[in-house]
């Protein structure tokens, strides 16, 4: 099968179809449709099902066709779309392999990168790719690792200014106002503060007020507002009705405790948080932007995926609109950020952007191993479907009442027998754009998976990336 088989505009090499029953792949290819991903996607499989390979594989298809990539990276797996190795030779993955792995089989790294140049090179050729596509990758797009909240990567000023949206939209500021309180909120520890909380109408009026004000606000500016808001009523109460000036002291403390630590400053430093810049250089190339937040805890975790996704949702509205797909926004792991029950600050604006960024050619691809952790109002807005191996019986059963809240129409008892006998790279994909289901094997990846990576890992990662990526 030569290159030009698959390697069309607009069409993305999934795979190859697989018979399920027969138990063997097929030489029919899986191309999916990039529009269809403005209709968002969701994959769904357990651990070893090959989650990782098929979102990689989706995110090199986004960059050869010349789509940016906003990737959040809660595992550490992502940065592994770096390691592309046009020629494929042993000294190239040397330094990537695992030296645990190849002293426990006596070997050197030498020896054990040409044994995975070896599998790379076949495994490519398997699939009709090369190296020749792994430079098409490379020249395609830039690709590069943020790290908030540490330098290992290329930091990201999260909290240097905590700006007003574009626009003059007193109802997107409004709600702009809400999502960052929320986000700082969880940064300080308190998370699923609702709407009407005290803590919560507190931060985001303290906000709006700045921003109508023309104000850029910092975190210890509002610190001093905590302590003395610049207002003496909230709705039809005065303030030390609605909150007491002790307890607003000891909301001040727990953001002045973060303002304390020793490494806080590394949250002021690096590139603005600013999305046009996220998926674009200077010069206008596509960019494969990898925010990667495996070395935070869940408290810091939760502000920066809150504020990202807030960024991305003022980015997206103020775009034209099309029906072509304009990026894509993908999430390693969403368990935890869109929960069928709690409100953490992460849910509002994935549920905004599910049903909104269709109209402005912004896709989203969510990835999870447990359907029971994403919010059902969720899924009804997701087109596409794909279902690897589950875990248990509960989380097959999710799937398909999905499914069938979906489409209506699904045979569930044939899609049940199908999803009890899918090996490990083989997925279900049920698209609605699509007549019907269809197994296949995911394809080989250009890029090299060789495991999470830490802080050190990405700091060698980006000093060896850092003069191909300079515009």
């Amino acid at each position: 099968m030569a290159s030009d088989a698959y390697e069309k505009l607009g069409l993305f090499y999934l795979g190859r179809q697989y018979d399920l029953a027969a138990r063997r792949r097929l030489d029919d290819l899986v191309l999916y449709d990039a529009r269809d991903l403005t209709t968002h996607a969701v994959c769904v499989g357990m651990t070893g099902s090959g989650k990782t390979g098929l979102g990689i594989g989706m995110i090199e298809e986004a960059a050869i066709d010349g789509l940016p990539v906003l990737a959040i990276d809660p595992k550490g797996d992502l940065a592994n779309l770096l390691l592309t190795f046009p020629g494929l030779s042993g000294g190239d993955f040397a330094p990537w392999v695992d030296t645990s792995q190849a002293a426990a089989r006596g070997l050197t790294a030498d020896v054990l990168g040409e044994q995975q140049a070896t599998l790379w090179r076949e495994g490519l050729a398997e699939w009709s790719q090369d190296g020749d596509r792994i430079a098409r990758l490379r020249a395609a797009a830039e690709f590069r690792v943020y790290t908030p909240g540490s330098r290992s990567g290329t930091p990201l000023a999260l909290l240097k200014s905590l700006a007003a949206p574009a626009g003059d939209d007193p109802d997107a500021a409004g709600e702009a106002a809400a999502g960052v309180a929320s986000s700082l909120l969880a940064l300080a520890g308190i998370t699923g503060a609702a709407a009407h909380d005290r803590e919560q109408v507190l931060l985001a009026n303290i906000l709006a007020r700045a921003w109508a004000s023309g104000l850029s606000p910092d975190l210890p500016w509002l610190v001093g507002q905590i302590q003395r808001p610049s207002f003496d009523r909230i709705g039809v109460l005065d303030l030390e009705t609605f909150y007491p000036a002790r307890d607003r002291q000891e909301l001040a403390l727990r953001f002045n405790g973060i303002l304390a630590s020793p490494t806080f400053d590394v949250w002021l430093t690096g590139e603005p948080m600013d999305v046009g810049s996220l998926l674009y250089t200077p010069a206008g190339k596509p960019r494969v932007a990898i925010v990667s937040i495996a070395h935070l805890d869940d408290a810091a975790r939760m502000m920066v995926v809150s504020l990202l996704l807030n960024a991305v949702l003022e980015w997206t509205r103020r775009q034209g609109g099309t029906s072509a797909l304009r990026a894509l926004v993908y999430m390693d792991e969403v368990a935890g950020y869109l929960p069928p029950v709690a409100n953490p600050p992460s849910k509002a604006p994935l549920l905004t952007l599910l049903k909104q960024a269709r109209a402005f050619g912004v896709g989203l691809m969510l990835s999870t191993q447990n359907p029971v952790d994403i919010d059902y109002k969720a899924l009804s807005n997701i087109g596409t479907w794909l279902l690897g191996k589950l875990q248990t019986e509960r989380d097959k059963a999710r799937v398909l009442d999905g499914l069938e809240g979906l489409a209506g129409g699904i045979d569930r008892p044939t899609l049940d027998t199908m999803l009890s006998s899918l090996p490990g790279r083989v997925f279900l994909m049920h698209n609605v754009h699509e007549q019907g289901p269809v197994a296949f094997e995911t394809r080989w990846t250009l890029s090299y998976l060789r495991g999470p990576m830490g802080k050190e890992e990405i700091r060698r990662l980006t000093a060896t990336a850092a003069p191909a990526a300079m515009p």
